[in-house]
């Protein structure tokens, strides 16, 4: 399985860019249809917002092509593969991509949003190379940009196949959105999945896509904190939430469907089991819906296996998104039996690390194939 993220892929030479939010369409649709104008107009600009971002993206991949293959990694020696990050300020418009305010070495400001979004690509590089020995997220050092304070009272961030954007958010509902190290680990994981896997963004392979940022989102910020599996919090977006929001975070791993559950936002209707799953046209197909499936399949892996989960649960799954086994329409059967064949070559046949991964998709009801 040790195949390397630039290697001959079926679909890597195809590889399209995605426009992917941290927040989902659906939690902003139902703020937007709150009585309470203060609440519902930054999220209907927010939704307009990410629309015409996302239709710029298909038209850029229309007229321009898709992404070529991630390009060999350079042959330089280790210890010299570091990142290259550049921060830009929006100043609160919309053109991206700003100012440049922070680049790579340079001290830290006096902009808190502009510090914590340098520090998060850092902590995103450095568990892909220290732990995968993935020199950032094309596996070729791609430089890191991200353009901070983002539109009007935006309440969202996303990758946009080129960078990361963070909105500052509308106070009311949602705080800054640099706040979370695991929404920036989860971006540009989007990045990692595009270079490689290259899973659709739509129905299971698009929540298949949505949960392996999750996964390395939360492995990102448990690296950076030294967690254990049983330490952490398995919540993402942690902290975006103001006071008033009754919920934790956006998802919850641990138990899909519990994140929140407040008058305005609604419930949180991640399902936790396929017993559950949701049938739905929105959302490209429930992608931030039902990858509470994968995202539960994962947590229950990495409590059983214990200790780090980025060391061995977590290189399963990134052996498995790299392996060039998965077909981009890859669904939640194919994606366990894939992970199954990762423990096998990795720890051996019937080893624990295989029957541990056997269980934790049999109980969240995936049967491979």
């Amino acid at each position: 399985m040790n195949v390397h993220p630039s290697a001959s892929h079926p679909t890597a030479s195809k590889a399209r860019s995605v426009f992917c939010t941290i927040v989902p369409p659906h939690l902003l649709d139902q703020v937007s249809r709150h009585g309470d104008d203060v609440l519902s107009r930054p999220a209907r600009r927010t939704l307009e917002r990410d629309a015409t971002q996302r239709t710029r993206r298909r038209i850029t991949t229309v007229r321009y092509g898709v992404l070529a293959a991630a390009p060999a990694a350079p042959d330089i020696d280790p210890a010299d593969r570091k990142p290259q990050r550049t921060i830009y300020d929006a100043a609160n418009k919309e053109e991206l991509p700003g100012q440049k305010v922070r680049e790579e070495g340079s001290d830290p400001g006096q902009d808190a949003s502009v510090n914590r979004a340098y520090a998060g690509l850092g902590a995103t590089f450095e568990l892909y190379l220290s732990v995968y020995d993935r020199y950032s997220i094309d596996g070729a050092g791609l430089p890191l940009d991200a353009t901070v304070h983002y539109g009007d009272d935006y309440g969202n961030a996303f990758w946009d196949g080129e960078r990361m954007v963070f909105g500052d958010g509308d106070g009311e509902i949602f705080r800054d959105f640099t706040l979370p190290v695991e929404v920036i680990g989860h971006e540009l994981t989007h990045g990692v999945t595009q270079y490689t896997a290259n899973l659709e963004y739509f129905g299971q392979s698009g929540a298949l896509n949505e949960s392996v940022s999750d996964v390395f989102g939360s492995l990102i910020k448990q690296h950076s904190l030294g967690q254990s599996a049983e330490e952490a919090d398995w919540l993402i977006g942690a902290g975006l939430f103001t006071d008033r929001v009754e919920g934790q975070a956006l998802r919850s791993m641990k138990a899909p469907g519990t994140a929140y559950d407040d008058d305005v936002l609604g419930k949180d209707p991640q399902p936790a089991t396929m017993d559950d799953y949701v049938q739905t046209g929105t959302d490209n197909g429930g992608v931030h819906i039902n990858s509470g499936i994968p995202n539960h399949a994962f947590y229950k892996l990495a409590v059983d296996l214990g200790g780090n989960a980025w060391e061995r649960a977590g290189q399963i799954w990134y052996d498995t998104l790299t392996s060039g086994q998965l077909t981009p329409d890859a669904d939640f059967a194919a994606f366990a039996e894939a992970t199954a064949e990762a423990a096998k070559s990795r720890f051996g046949d019937g080893s624990d690390e295989h029957e541990a991964v056997r269980k934790c998709w049999s109980e969240v009801g995936v049967t491979s194939e």
